[in-house]
Formats: structure tokens, sequence, C-alpha cells
């Protein structure tokens, strides 16, 4: 029994995603020969917990980490000393603030009035608070802030991943590989998979390598042909 379970722990990997995502990333960008990926992390959220870029982050890559949430920032900038940290959101027009909502469960927290009062709505989760946050589109941020194309996305915001992903100009900034939440939100087990979100990654060249069911993994299909 010992030497099994010995066996076990030597063949064991950590994640820290929700689902495993970041274990199955860190495999794409293995086959992609890509051995020291960066990365942005929108809705970075907590720096650690549930985080799909932290795996990254403990073998030594670096990356932007984008969270709107103050306390949530505080705590990111704290623990990811060798990313970029940058407490804002990303905008999507000229608009440069826009009310975000603080939730009493932070893994919820998100830009849109509509999706704040609709978690409320089930009861278990309130609106805690609602705080003026800075808008910086995705393309400036990109600009501002990376040397190159990130290697991968990490995309995390609560209604508004796919507004996101079409402000992005993906002829300039094209990551080989995204993770993107895809599954509603409920309580009362009505989820449903956004499938506009797969079907605009498709028909943007990227294949659908992996799905947990809460998030989706994307891959540029011109570079995983041509591996």
């Amino acid at each position: 029994m010992n030497l099994i379970k010995k066996l076990f722990n030597s063949h064991r990997k950590t994640s820290y995603s929700q689902s495993g995502e970041d274990l199955i990333v860190d495999f794409v960008f293995e086959a992609l020969k890509i051995y020291n990926p960066d990365y942005m992390d929108i809705g970075a959220n907590h720096p650690v917990y549930l985080n799909n870029t932290y795996l990254l982050y403990k073998r030594g890559c670096h990356g932007v980490c984008i969270e709107p949430d103050p306390s949530l920032f505080k705590v990111l900038k704290q623990k990811r000393t060798r990313d970029t940290c940058l407490n804002i959101g990303i905008g999507l027009s000229e608009q440069t603030s826009a009310d975000f909502f603080v939730m009493s469960a932070k893994t919820l927290n998100t830009f849109s009035r509509v999706e704040a009062e609709r978690y409320q709505s089930y009861g278990n989760q309130l609106i805690e608070r609602i705080i003026p946050i800075a808008l910086v589109p995705i393309n400036s941020v990109m600009t501002k802030y990376c040397i190159k194309t990130p290697n991968f996305i990490s995309l995390d915001v609560e209604g508004m991943d796919l507004e996101i992903l079409k402000s992005l100009d993906l002829a300039k900034w094209r990551p080989e590989v995204f993770c993107i939440e895809t599954l509603t939100y409920t309580e009362d087990n009505t989820e449903t998979k956004i499938t506009e979100i797969i079907d605009y990654m498709c028909q943007n060249g990227y294949m659908l390598y992996a799905d947990t069911y809460i998030n989706s993994i994307f891959v540029d299909n011109d570079k995983w042909i041509n591996r």
C-alpha cells in the first residue's frame, strides 16, 4: 500500500483552476513547444484559488493580471509580484469608467447590472457594493503593457466575455490559447452553455480543444496543426 501511495504521489499534479483547466493549458503549451508562456488574466479574482494562471506563475512565467475589485486587487498585487497587476476593467467603448457590482460571492463580481441583479434574485447572493472602476479597452492594455502578444488569455468576467472577445483585434493580437468561461451561472440547475462564444472562436480560426463544462479551452488552429 505504501508503495502504491508513493507511486501515486510521485505522478500527482496540482491544479489551481476550478476544473483542472490549468493542467490542460499546460499540456497544450508543452505540445506547442512553448515552454515559458506569458499570459493575460482578465478577471483574475484571487491570485491562487480558482486561478487559471497561477500554475504558470509558480513555474516562473509572468504576465498581466486584471482585477477590478480593489480588495482582491490588493491581495493579487501582494502575491503575484512578478506580474503586472492592474486595478481596472476592460472597456468596450470610449467610456472611461463604469459601475462595478461587488457580490457577496466575489467570484460573481461583474460590471453587468443585469447579471448582478439576476444573481441576487436567487436569494443567496447580495450586491454588497457598487463602485466606479476605470475602464481601458483591451487593445490599449495590450499596446501599453505587452511587449508581444500573450501566449495565453484567461477570460472570466461574468456576462461580458463575448463583448470583450469581439473587441480584441485578433489580426494584431492573436494568443495561441484561450480559456473562457462558457457557462451561465444559476442556482436552479438551469445553466446553459454560451454557444455564441464557442461559435465566435471557431469562426476566427480557433479549435475547441477541451471543455470542462464551466470553461472552454481554445487553441489557434494553424498553430496546433503545425506544432
